[in-house]
């Protein structure tokens, strides 16, 4: 029935559609095309999140639908009979370390109740993110410095035992040297905005305990669906690139960019979940690797809904994905049969 309660099923839905995603992009892992890579994961994702039962609509996804055929923002996906919900696709967080063979990437579906994630065209923002021991100490209008002492008050720790992460672009380059002045651990990272962020959020799991800089806001606005689950805590404000004229953007989406956005601006409902699987290995979760006709996943589910963080080790046929690898206009499975054979 359309418009009913979400219910635990859908984590187990949105779970395939990573897993698929994952298994047909990773194909193409390590040969150079970013775009390839991406492509792939976008048409699994997409044949899979089109028989999930839910009224879903695409509020952070490939672009505008003038600039992607799939999975665009606005795109309708589910079977149309089930909860109407927002649906957030980072069909791969990293698609330049999965071209190059890198470290971590990986596939991720977040989802919420209708209405209540955020949305902006601006592409960056400011973040912090904390887990749930430092949940309220946290300011994106304080200091770097003074963020890193008041976590490192609240989790009883040193500020040498801190470990900040933050992305690796010049615009955080004096955030990382004031924190390395401070005493704190710094830890850069190229790409996977996400899962740092979700890595940040998981505490006792993690070496991370903090992430921090400015980064992609549609990353955001999905890692806080995990932030939000998690019982941590997340603060930003959106970053305008000079000369981008996102001032004016800004002011025709009613947003005032210098207003401090909480996790509750980001993602207004208690009931929200993250799915997501690995592509290539990494910290967070380990890559698809393919065995005698069969992929190898692993993957992890955060949801609200059951109150769980589930890690989820898979064993799939790589012939019930056939149909999938040729969505792109590939060889039906030949990229799959090649792996098949190692």
């Amino acid at each position: 029935m359309k418009g009913r309660r979400i219910d635990a099923r859908v984590e187990l839905e949105f779970l395939r559609a990573t897993e698929a995603a994952a298994i047909i992009s990773g194909r193409l892992v390590g040969r150079g095309d970013k775009n390839a890579v991406d492509q792939a994961a976008v048409d699994a994702m997409r044949s899979v999140l089109g028989e999930v039962d839910i009224d879903g609509v695409v509020v952070i996804g490939e672009g505008e639908k003038d600039e992607a055929p799939m999975l665009y923002i606005g795109e309708h996906v589910g079977t149309g009979d089930g909860p109407a919900m927002d649906v957030a696709v980072d069909p791969i967080d990293g698609t330049t370390l999965a071209a190059k063979g890198g470290h971590g990437a990986i596939s991720v579906v977040a989802a919420a109740e209708r209405g209540s994630l955020f949305h902006t065209h601006i592409a960056y923002m400011d973040k912090i993110i904390v887990g749930k021991a430092a949940r309220g100490v946290i300011s994106i209008e304080a200091s770097a410095e003074d963020n890193v002492r008041a976590v490192a008050k609240a989790m009883g720790r040193p500020i040498s035992e801190i470990t900040v992460a933050l992305l690796e672009r010049d615009r955080n380059d004096e955030k990382v040297r004031r924190l390395r002045e401070l005493g704190a651990r710094v830890r850069l990272f190229g790409d996977g905005d996400v899962a740092n962020g979700v890595i940040a959020a998981l505490e006792e799991r993690s070496r991370i305990d903090m992430l921090m800089g400015i980064g992609g806001a549609t990353e955001g606005v999905v890692t806080a669906c995990a932030v939000k689950c998690l019982g941590g805590d997340m603060q930003c404000r959106l970053w305008l690139r000079p000369g981008a004229g996102e001032e004016e953007i800004a002011k025709k989406e009613g947003i005032d960019p210098n207003r401090v956005l909480t996790l509750d601006d980001l993602c207004k409902s208690d009931l929200a979940m993250l799915a997501a699987t690995g592509v290539t290995d990494g910290e967070f979760l380990q890559g698809v690797s393919y065995v005698r006709g069969s992929a190898y996943t692993q993957s992890i589910i955060i949801s609200s809904l059951t109150n769980t963080m589930r890690m989820v080790d898979g064993k799939h046929d790589l012939s019930m994905f056939a149909h999938l690898s040729s969505l792109n206009g590939a060889a039906p499975s030949s990229a799959l049969k090649e792996h098949a054979t190692t």
